[in-house]
């Protein structure tokens, strides 16, 4: 268009770009000075604008040429914007001061300047459109792909951070995990009334020994997490697992008042719980042991965090557990006080419980009928 307006000077500047971008290209690659490259684009998109404005007479006699100096395109690097988006921001700033400069002197040129070019009205007013729009529109792109880059960063972010908030949240209750995360100090409390059930799976001692590890893990994981379910639908507090033994409470950390009646609906709930062998031979059942009393509860260690309670409550409530009898749930006397009318119970007696004194059990059978 500037050769057609009869201004054969000024085309000469972006023929003489599109032929040395090029043309240096594959030297930087093959001599690996890209970086010197980058730079030498900068530069060029600095200095030839500024020389385009120059010989057609400043801002307005180039049609505000200049503006193609600040932004950068996704296939092209032009400073001070390219120079902000590749390198250094603290590079970039005087990339930009550069630019400042060069509009600065555009417009003084115009002021002081008699040069005249023979580019009509209409080419004038066309170009001056063009480099307006152009630049700002690859500056709207360039924006867009930022903010799309900085939410995808954002949201990786917040992954990252639930990570280690769903960790601590598999290891502790959710009211302990925020104290934690408040505070690092020990937590510890006691509760004045809480409910304890052990269950063991009857016979998997001789019955693991007959399975590889990746099998016994599997039988494991196929039988309690279905109970983990259990757990949280009837809202108690899985402790921990140690092998095929599964603690859980009621009454703790937010406490409850019908925490027995609770851990009561569970353990039944597991007793009918059947499980199959993997030769699906034999149905698995659980022994089943709970005690209610006081405890304390607190988190234990730094580097591996536990939720655990300890007291007599739960030597005792485990003690229910192994004297109870396969299939059927062991509760003691100030469990069955608590659990009053609302169920049925076999008084099974006094019996010998190891490391106590002979302590009175009941066998919880089921929900007493209504009506």
């Amino acid at each position: 268009m500037y050769l057609a307006a009869g201004e054969p000077l000024a085309a000469s500047i972006p023929i003489g770009f599109t032929v040395v971008t090029p043309a240096t290209a594959p030297i930087a690659f093959r001599t690996n000075t890209i970086g010197w490259y980058r730079d030498f684009q900068f530069s060029l998109f600095l200095i030839l604008p500024f020389l385009l404005m120059l010989v057609l007479g400043g801002f307005v006699a180039g049609s505000a040429v200049i503006i193609w100096s600040l932004v950068a395109g996704r296939w092209s690097l032009v400073a001070p914007l390219g120079a902000l988006m590749s390198t250094k921001p603290q590079r970039a700033k005087w990339w930009f001061a550069t630019y400042v400069v060069a509009v600065g002197t555009s417009v003084w040129l115009q002021v002081v300047s008699n040069t005249q070019n023979s580019l009509p009205e209409w080419l004038r007013n066309s170009l001056f459109a063009m480099y307006v729009l152009a630049p700002t529109g690859i500056a709207f792109l360039l924006l867009r792909r930022f903010a799309h880059q900085r939410d995808l960063a954002s949201d990786l972010l917040r992954r990252e951070q639930e990570r280690p908030e769903n960790l601590l949240l598999n290891v502790l209750p959710e009211q302990v995990a925020q104290r934690l995360k408040v505070n690092a100090d020990s937590i510890a409390e006691h509760c004045d009334s809480v409910s304890v059930l052990f269950a063991d799976i009857v016979g998997f001692t001789p019955m693991s020994e007959a399975l590889s590890p990746d099998a016994m893990v599997g039988v494991l994981n196929d039988v309690f997490s279905p109970v983990d379910g259990l757990a949280a639908d009837f809202g108690v507090e899985k402790i921990r697992t140690i092998g095929d033994n599964y603690m859980v409470a009621a009454g703790l950390p937010e406490r409850r008042d019908d925490h027995a009646s609770a851990l009561a609906d569970m353990a039944l709930a597991m007793r009918d719980y059947r499980a199959d062998l993997p030769d699906g031979t034999s149905p698995l059942m659980f022994r089943i042991g709970i005690n209610s009393g006081p405890a304390v509860a607190g988190v234990i260690g730094t580097s591996r965090y536990q939720y655990d309670i300890w007291d007599d409550t739960v030597n005792t409530a485990s003690r229910m557990e192994s004297h109870s009898v396969p299939g059927a749930i062991q509760i003691t006397a100030a469990t069955r006080q608590m659990l009053g009318d609302a169920f049925e119970c076999e008084h099974r007696g006094t019996i010998e419980i190891k490391g106590k004194a002979p302590m009175e059990t009941y066998l919880l059978v089921g929900r007493a009928p209504t009506g």
